[in-house]
């Protein structure tokens, strides 16, 4: 076994590999761009070694950079994780020329099942079924949609070197075929330096099951049963689970033959996952092969009892496989949500930010948190938002879905957009509960997944203080507590600690009325001018608020700069927030997230900067990223819902879109800028209608 071994990646993945490692005695070397230097992952391992520079291209997806630091390190091995170079066939022979174990299957099999289309032959060829489609190897926009044409719409466009929902589209008809194929080629030769691509046939009512399968290097192969994928978001799964709801021990079996038929055709080694999309009649069909570990792993860890990593790390030296297929049992339910820092009212776009404030549940036997963030870390721009992974456990899968939506209420991030609430009512929606799963759900029902009046939260409180107080009081009321805290503790350091001046809410004639103003709350997604700018007067006294225009009533403490109590209606609940420095509140109460942004009204720039600003023309950057392309030019005539600009953040394209009908007036920025969140990226002079001459 392996004395030291280099981790090749970072957030939560380094750290959970770098926990199998400890518990084997392996020591651990983690590897950290300067963005990552204060990361979780680096204080995680035994030691770390420094790559430099902050984007992936600079750091984790250097192949150099990653084998001088084995070198230095003097590690054995490199366990390259997921993503980056986990599936870099030429990192896995640079690996083996360097005398270095690359802990995963040899370059050929990597080579042949990361190329999409070479996989498809190649399982064919060993008898299991594919999806209707080209995978040949003309490549030009003609050709690509005469074999479109062929097949028939709705079709799947995917880049051949593709993984993780990049690079791929559905295209509905003919007609959008050039500029879907335009951009998964540009996203695919951004992520993956490949802008080859493949076509399937669009099957829309389908599950996505997936199985996991193990190879050693004494020829045996094993599966360690399914995992249903099918709650996805735009080709990126939400949600996994084990075992898959509603199938039959027959198709089962049927399956898992056909995963391991697949491994066994390229002479596999280590871990990896056979995918598969299963239609209403039964059938199956071939998708792809990852050649490593999957970020949903710890559901089959779950279910079997197993150690994935362990079993990684014996077969890469050279051990056998740890158990038979006999001896892997399957056992209750496991689910998997990915909580990600992301703005589902903005189309699931990526939130950066610092993480002001972070709890997660305990860990136990049924409940496993992995993540890679701590409280102050930075949520960059360069990297994949994922805050963590939420796993449970439970003897069936009612049960470990409310178990599951219990765990969700207890989490809470502050300090940036999260996809929290969204989970919660996906896996409290009552199809979902039934095991009624299709890779199109979330997309088609995602407004009513977003919408907060459609939640059902699951809890233990006879009366739920949202149903009575809305998120904007209860901002208003934790702002006051807030800011009046600082003062006073500014001004103990000038005055007398003990002056009767610095007391929470002492006023000597009486209650002093105060108003704040807010556009909306940010789960709103209203993002034009024609949202009303809200006005909350309030008075303060003796612990007391009162707000007169609703006539609500309650006591306020503040806790501490987190945590603060309000009683009403003789009850008593805790509310946690954070407020940023540009005015907007982070909140959870009642096991829901809540953002609400408040109006200086005495800013003069607080509307132009805002959404308020939007429909006037002005278009806004709605995160940081990179300029792709520039789709208008000056004065051009747009109507609203035209594509303007395409954006790319985290390796996704985000088109940006017209607000109103008008002629381009200016321009900002172009192709290859880098934009930060909020930024004027070009102003649109609306088209004034013509007004008829009266006779």
């Amino acid at each position: 076994m392996f004395s030291k071994i280099l981790i090749a990646n970072r957030g939560e993945i380094a750290c959970r590999i770098a926990r199998t490692a400890h518990q084997m005695g392996i020591q651990s070397i983690a590897v950290y761009s300067d963005a990552d230097s204060k990361a979780l992952h680096v204080r995680n391992c035994d030691k770390a070694v420094a790559l430099g520079g902050n984007t992936a291209a600079e750091s984790y997806l250097d192949i150099g950079k990653i084998i001088s630091a084995a070198r230095r390190s003097g590690a054995e091995a490199i366990h390259p994780g997921y993503g980056f170079l986990s599936e870099n066939a030429n990192f896995a022979k640079q690996c083996e020329a360097e005398d270095l174990v690359f802990i995963g299957p040899n370059a050929d099999s990597i080579r042949v099942m990361g190329s999409k289309n070479s996989a498809r032959q190649i399982v064919e060829k060993a008898g299991v079924p594919v999806v209707p489609g080209y995978d040949g190897d003309e490549q030009d926009v003609e050709s690509l949609k005469a074999h479109a044409d062929k097949t028939g719409y709705p079709i799947l466009i995917k880049a051949v070197s593709g993984g993780g929902g990049k690079g791929m589209r559905i295209v509905e008809s003919a007609e959008g075929f050039s500029d879907s194929l335009n951009a998964v080629k540009r996203e695919s030769l951004a992520a993956f330096a490949d802008d080859r691509v493949l076509l399937e046939k669009y099957i829309p009512v389908a599950r996505h099951i997936e199985v996991q399968i193990f190879s050693d290097s004494h020829g045996n192969t094993v599966h360690l049963f399914e995992r249903d994928c099918s709650m996805q978001r735009r080709h990126q799964k939400v949600i996994e689970e084990s075992p898959a709801p509603l199938i039959s021990s027959r198709t089962r079996e049927k399956m898992t033959a056909a995963a391991i038929a697949c491994a066994r055709s390229v002479d596999y080694r280590g871990a990896g996952t056979v995918e598969f999309l299963y239609c209403p009649d039964k059938s199956f069909y071939f998708i792809e092969m990852n050649t490593r570990l999957q970020v949903e792993h710890p559901v089959t860890e779950m279910v079997t009892g197993q150690d994935l990593v362990e079993w990684q790390l014996r077969v890469a030296a050279g051990e056998p496989l740890p158990c038979s297929q006999a001896q892997i049992q399957l056992r209750g339910h496991a689910i998997e949500t990915r909580i990600y820092a992301e703005n589902p009212m903005q189309q699931f776009l990526p939130s950066t930010g610092k993480i002001a404030y972070l709890h997660q549940p305990d860990t136990a036997a049924n409940v496993r948190v992995d993540t890679g963030v701590q409280i102050n870390d930075i949520i960059s721009p360069y990297y994949d938002p994922m805050i963590s992974k939420l796993i449970v456990w439970a003897e069936n899968r009612e049960e470990s879905f409310t178990l599951l939506a219990r765990q969700l209420e207890q989490t809470v991030v502050l300090g940036v957009q999260t996809n929290i609430s969204f989970l919660h009512n996906l896996v409290s929606h009552e199809r979902v509960r039934a095991g009624k799963l299709e890779t199109r759900f979330i997309d088609s029902n995602v407004d009513a997944l977003i919408d907060e009046t459609n939640i059902h939260a699951v809890t233990s409180r006879p009366e739920s203080v949202s149903r009575v107080l809305s998120a904007p009081i209860l901002a208003t009321a934790y702002k006051y507590l807030r800011t009046s805290r600082q003062q006073r503790q500014s001004n103990i350091k000038k005055e007398n600690e003990y002056s009767p001046w610095m007391r929470d809410g002492f006023q000597l004639l009486g209650s002093e009325v105060m108003n704040h103003f807010f556009p909306r709350s940010l789960n709103d997604s209203s993002r034009d001018s024609s949202t009303v700018e809200q006005k909350v007067t309030f008075s303060f006294v003796n612990g007391i608020f009162h707000f007169p225009e609703s006539d609500q009533s309650f006591h306020g403490k503040l806790i501490d700069d987190h945590h603060f109590e309000i009683r009403i209606n003789h009850q008593l609940f805790t509310a946690t927030a954070d407020a940023t420095s540009t005015g907007s509140v982070f909140m959870h109460f009642d096991g829901r997230h809540h953002v609400v942004e408040f109006d200086d009204p005495m800013d003069i720039n607080a509307t132009s900067n805002q959404g308020c600003g939007q429909s006037s023309g002005t278009v806004i950057s709605p995160m940081p990223g990179t300029v792709i392309d520039v789709l208008v030019r000056h004065k051009q005539t747009v109507k609203a819902g035209d594509p303007l600009m395409i954006l790319e953040a985290m390796k996704m394209e985000h088109q940006i879109s017209a607000n109103i009908d008008g002629k381009v007036r200016n321009v900002y920025f172009q192709k290859g800028d880098q934009v930060q969140d909020g930024t004027l990226l070009l102003e649109i002079e609306a088209i004034q209608a013509k007004s008829k001459k009266i006779e």
